[in-house]
C-alpha cells in the first residue's frame, strides 16, 4: 500500500494528489498505466514498509521517497546487478578504449563530491535511485572500476556499457562491451562472490538479487538508422524480431545461472530525445513520431516476451519495466514536474553535444540542471532519473518489495 498526500508547490506540482487535501493509501497494484486514479477505495497497510509519494492525478509528479524497514533490506533484494547500456553504465566504459565516455566535466557536477563518474547524467543514474529504494547503497558502482572489489559488488554492481545494444553490430560502432561480454562478466563475478561468500549464500544472493536490463534504444538510432547493414537485411519489424531473440536467450542465459528476479526494461519515447528534435527541422523540431512508434511497436514485443517466459521457466518473476509513457508525460508536461525545459538539454547548446562535445561546450551548459529532462542531446538529467526510477519502483518492481 502507499500513503499518498497533498503536493507541495515547492516540488512543481500544480495539483493536489489526494481529494480534500487528505492522506489516503493506494493500492500498489493500481492498474492505471500512469500509477494513479482520481479516486481511490483505501485498504489496509499489510506490507513492512511505508512508502510516500508526491503525485499528481494520473501521473507520478515528482521525487518519491521510499522508507523500508531491516525486513526487506536484509531478506527481499540482497543486490541489484545491471546489464546495459549508457542509460546504466557507472562507468565501465572508462577503462576500455572507446570515445564513448563521459568520465570528464561537466558530467557529474552534481554527483556525490562533485566529480563526473562514466555516468551519462549530471548526478545519479535510475539504477542508483532503484538500489537505494530497495533499501541497498546509493549508488551502484561499475564492475571494471578498481576502486571496487567484491566486498563492494556483493550488494550491487553494474556490467553495463554506453552505446552497446543487443546486436553485435551496435556494440561495435564504437567498441564498447557487447551484451554476451556483460554475461562472461557475470559469469566472473558469480565465482568470486563464491569465494566471499561461500558457494551455498552466493547461490541464495543470485536467486533473491534482482537483475536489471536496460538497453535497446542503441540498437535503433545507432545501429539501424545510422549505419548501412541491418536496415538492408532486416524491416524494422523484422529488426525488433531480431533483438527480441536476443533478449529471450539472454533472459534464459540469466536463469540457467541462477537468476530469478529480472527487469527487462522497455524503451523511451527516443523521438522525443533533443538530438533527433534537433535534426527534425522538416517536423518543426518536434518528436520524431516514427522513432516514437519503432518504440512503442519494441515494447509490445518485450511485454508478449515476459508473458511467454514466466510460465515456461519456474521460479522466474520476470517483469517488463516500461519508461515510455512517464517519460513522455514528463516531456509533454513538464511543469508537472518542476521542469522548464524538455526540447533542449542542460549540456552545451542542447541541441546535438553529449559525450566530448559537451566538454567543449561545458561553458553555455545550464546553471541548474534539475529545471531540464535531458542533461545531454541523449541522456535524462539527474531530476528525470530520479522520476522514473522511482515510478518503476512502484509500478513493476513494487512486487519484489514485498
Amino acid at each position: 500500500m502507499l500513503e499518498l498526500w497533498p503536493c507541495r508547490s515547492s516540488y512543481g506540482c500544480h495539483q493536489l494528489c489526494s481529494p480534500k487535501h487528505q492522506k489516503i493509501k493506494v493500492p500498489l497494484n493500481s492498474p492505471d498505466p500512469y500509477l494513479f486514479y482520481h479516486k481511490y477505495t483505501p485498504k489496509s497497510v499489510s506490507h513492512t514498509h511505508t512508502m510516500e509519494t508526491l503525485a499528481c492525478s494520473h501521473i507520478l509528479c515528482t521525487i518519491i521517497l521510499v522508507t523500508l524497514t531491516a525486513k526487506i533490506t536484509s531478506a527481499k533484494v540482497p543486490a541489484v546487478i545491471v546489464f546495459g547500456d549508457s542509460s546504466v553504465d557507472a562507468g565501465n566504459n572508462n577503462y576500455i578504449p572507446t570515445i564513448a565516455r563521459s568520465n570528464f566535466e561537466p558530467y557529474g557536477r552534481d554527483f556525490e563530491g562533485g566529480k563526473p563518474t562514466g555516468r551519462f547524467s549530471n548526478g545519479r543514474i535510475p539504477t542508483d535511485f532503484i538500489s537505494e529504494a530497495f533499501g541497498l547503497k546509493h549508488y551502484v558502482p561499475a564492475y571494471l572500476d578498481p576502486k571496487y572489489n567484491i566486498s563492494d559488488f556483493a550488494t550491487g554492481v553494474t556490467f553495463a556499457s554506453a552505446a552497446t545494444g543487443y546486436d553485435n553490430a551496435t556494440s561495435a560502432v564504437l567498441s564498447v562491451i557487447p551484451l554476451w561480454k556483460q554475461l562472461e562478466y557475470y559469469k566472473e563475478y558469480q565465482k568470486k562472490l563464491s569465494g566471499y561468500l561461500g558457494e551455498s549464500k552466493a547461490n541464495e544472493t543470485i536467486a533473491e538479487s534482482l537483475h536489471l536490463m536496460s538497453l535497446g534504444t542503441n540498437d535503433f538510432l545507432e545501429n539501424y538508422y545510422t549505419m548501412p547493414g541491418r536496415a538492408s537485411q532486416y524491416t524494422p519489424q523484422q529488426y525488433q524480431n531480431f533483438l527480441v531473440g536476443i533478449a529471450e536467450n539472454f533472459i534464459r542465459s540469466l536463469y540457467g545461472l541462477g537468476a530469478r528476479k529480472i527487469s527487462l526494461g522497455g524503451l523511451p519515447p527516443m523521438g522525443c530525445l533533443p538530438l533527433e528534435r534537433t535534426t527534425n527541422i522538416v517536423g518543426g523540431n518536434d518528436c520524431v513520431a516514427n522513432y516514437n512508434n519503432i518504440a512503442l511497436e519494441f515494447n509490445d514485443k518485450l511485454k508478449n516476451l515476459t508473458t511467454k517466459l514466466n510460465p515456461e521457466l519456474p521460479g522466474l518473476r520476470l517483469v517488463f519495466s516500461n519508461p515510455y509513457y512517464i517519460m513522455l508525460h514528463i516531456i509533454k508536461k513538464p511543469d508537472l514536474y518542476g521542469f522548464e525545459s524538455t526540447s533542449v538539454a542542460c549540456c552545451a547548446t542542447g541541441m546535438y553535444e553529449m559525450g566530448y562535445a559537451c566538454n567543449r561546450g561545458g561553458m553555455f551548459s545550464c546553471s541548474n540542471a534539475s529545471k531540464y529532462v535531458f542533461w545531454d542531446s541523449f541522456h535524462p538529467t539527474e531530476m528525470t532519473n530520479s522520476i522514473v526510477a522511482k515510478y518503476v519502483v512502484l509500478r513493476p518492481l513494487a512486487q519484489f518489495l514485498e
